[in-house]
């Protein structure tokens, strides 16, 4: 596809019944529900979280036909580290086999992978796939897979402030000089667009300290479908309802 959206979106647009305008440039997702999902079939919760796991490829590849240039998933927040210590070991491990595995379909496919949040926590076994992914894909120009990993909204706008903090001490910032725009451009998404559209799976009515400074004003969309059952369709049912929204940014309806 390389860096050709605008006229994928286009031409999706027409096929969903969409003004090209209102297509997603960035879609974010929470992905929930994989410990329910497990649950309900009386299966431990891993198998929730490897099944959650296959469904990354099909999201990826429906966001690719329509022009969508950016996804993020929230993948582990700094939150999550309160979970059982077997969890978390199988989680790790789970991340880093499945960077392993789809690091030739990302080249392939022409996709970018993106790390949103902290590096520090994250095992060394991790981080070496991590960036061998980074590497391998550093040059694709089509979708980008943004993976939140050890992230959390409010320690991302944290971590931007202290950057500027930084250079208030050095001398070549003051307070008054300090802008949205500044926060903006030195937070984890800083090369891309703010999302115009989160999705939550498992019917929970929550942000959870997800991309809180970029989703100021991102349409939702709410589903009861758990994450391992969330499908291409529902996904292209989720962009449609943007056509039912007038993103006012703030401003009155004309």
């Amino acid at each position: 596809m390389g860096n050709n959206f605008e006229a994928v979106r286009k031409q999706a647009a027409e096929k969903i019944g969409l003004p090209a305008e209102k297509m997603p440039r960035h879609i974010g997702i929470i992905m929930d529900g994989n410990g329910r999902w497990a649950k309900q079939r009386d299966l431990p919760r891993f198998h929730g979280h490897r099944e959650g796991a296959k469904k990354i490829e099909t999201i990826c590849d429906a966001a690719q036909e329509i022009g969508c240039e950016c996804v993020t998933l929230y993948c582990f927040s700094v939150q999550n580290w309160r979970r059982p210590e077997m969890e978390i070991d199988y989680l790790m491990q789970l991340f880093t086999r499945y960077l392993v595995a789809v690091r030739g379909d990302l080249v392939e496919k022409n996709m970018k992978l993106a790390h949103f949040g902290r590096r520090d926590g994250l095992p060394d076994f991790l981080l070496e796939e991590l960036d061998n992914t980074l590497e391998a894909t550093k040059s694709g120009t089509g979708l980008t897979l943004g993976l939140c990993l050890n992230y959390g909204g409010r320690e991302e706008i944290l971590d931007s402030v202290k950057k500027l903090g930084e250079k208030i001490a050095s001398g070549s910032l003051t307070p008054e000089e300090i802008t949205e725009q500044m926060i903006s451009e030195n937070i984890y998404t800083s090369e891309y667009p703010d999302p115009d559209l989160i999705i939550r799976t498992s019917s929970e009515m929550r942000i959870s300290n997800f991309l809180l400074w970029q989703s100021s004003y991102s349409e939702y969309y709410v589903t009861k479908t758990l994450w391992p059952d969330f499908t291409r369709e529902e996904m292209f049912e989720a962009v449609k309802t943007l056509g039912e929204r007038e993103r006012r940014m703030g401003d009155i309806k004309a």
